[in-house]
């Protein structure tokens, strides 16, 4: 069976893309030369960061969706400049190169400088691949212990290591399996290892099982690697069964604690998962129809009852009710940057704004 076709001729995914690229422009405007991270739910006025973070990539993803939206050449100097400031990023130690890096130049389509960026970062990735604990540790560059596996250092990562040649795909096939030898253990999901030399892995508290934004990310991360999955190492069978086992089965936004359904919900955790199932059903197979259906019922109930519209004293073009860390309190409803990116690539990819193969199939 061959993958399912994306609509093309949605109209409630046109407005609510041109709502959150229009978001975008005005964001734009409001940070200048720094990268937005989360928004006040009320104002709209963004909390910012002067290098990006782990999340300065989706930052650019906007601005290249954007300019592909509207084909100005305003548009998309502003995605090249903001581009060539995520450079410092890749010598940088943390795993989170994936969701910079890739998600910050997979977008650029032929930009010669995007394209060096991403494969000097490749490289780099490559050389930070540890074999003997079989991955691309965590790293120091975020503060906290180095010798971590996390469920959102997959990522990204995948797609990145890969295009770094045949050592490349080897060294990310390498990176997907551990971490699934450790967040997919037989139990409960963990999305955070930390490896001790005298004791080896250990499971850390947090995040917690619950986290269904590192559900998310693992999801997504088997979306990239089925898509490169052509040869043995990548034990396609076994990415397959993972899929199923983190398949979302309850509401289409899920609570940001699976264990605490009356806390928080997470907005960004459905966009992630909305873009990783309509990837999956871009792939032959028997639930190629359901996976892109369900993708599309997580975006149309984003664009329906969280984003945000006209009016009402606040921008429009806001998908609200993101939970960047309930534990800490920290920015529990508000308008998240990779929300918005996800929310924004999963509408393209409906509209037909953007093929996901080019996202996520082989470099």
């Amino acid at each position: 069976m061959t993958g399912a076709r994306l609509t093309r001729t949605e109209p409630w995914a046109e407005a609510a893309l041109a709502a959150v690229l229009d978001r975008v422009a005005v964001t734009r405007a409001g940070v200048g030369d720094r990268f937005p991270l989360f928004a006040d739910p009320g104002t709209g006025r963004w909390t910012t960061t002067g290098r990006g973070s782990w999340a300065g990539g989706f930052w650019a993803g906007l601005l290249w969706l954007r300019a592909r939206h509207t084909g100005a050449e305003p548009d998309r100097a502003a995605a090249v400049a903001c581009t060539a400031r995520l450079a410092p990023w890749a010598e940088a130690d943390t795993a989170t190169r994936g969701l910079i890096l890739w998600y910050g130049t997979a977008l650029a389509g032929d930009d010669p400088a995007a394209a060096a960026l991403r494969d000097r970062a490749a490289g780099e990735c490559l050389a930070a691949f540890d074999p003997g604990l079989g991955l691309v540790p965590w790293g120091s560059a975020l503060g906290g212990p180095r010798l971590l596996a996390r469920s959102d250092a997959v990522p990204g990562m995948v797609p990145l290591l890969a295009a770094a040649g045949p050592a490349g795909v080897a060294a990310a096939a390498a990176h997907l399996h551990r971490h699934l030898d450790l967040c997919l253990g037989r139990e409960a999901l963990r999305h955070a290892w930390e490896f001790e030399p005298e004791a080896g892995w250990r499971p850390c508290a947090e995040p917690p099982p619950g986290w269904s934004r590192g559900r998310a990310w693992l999801l997504l991360a088997l979306a990239e690697a089925l898509h490169r999955s052509g040869t043995p190492k990548w034990r396609p069978e076994r990415l397959t069964a993972a899929v199923e086992r983190l398949l979302p089965g309850g509401p289409l936004v899920p609570p940001a604690d699976e264990a605490r359904p009356e806390g928080p919900a997470d907005t960004s955790a459905a966009a992630i998962t909305a873009v990783a199932l309509l990837a999956l059903g871009r792939l032959p197979g028997p639930h190629a129809q359901a996976y892109t259906r369900r993708g599309e019922a997580v975006l149309r109930r984003l664009a329906a009852a969280h984003l945000t519209g006209r009016g009402g004293g606040r921008p429009a073009g806001m998908l609200l009710d993101g939970c960047y860390d309930a534990a800490r309190s920290t920015a529990t409803r508000h308008e998240l940057v990779w929300g918005d990116f996800f929310l924004a690539l999963g509408l393209a990819a409906l509209t037909g704004l953007v093929d996901l193969t080019e996202a996520y199939g082989p470099s």
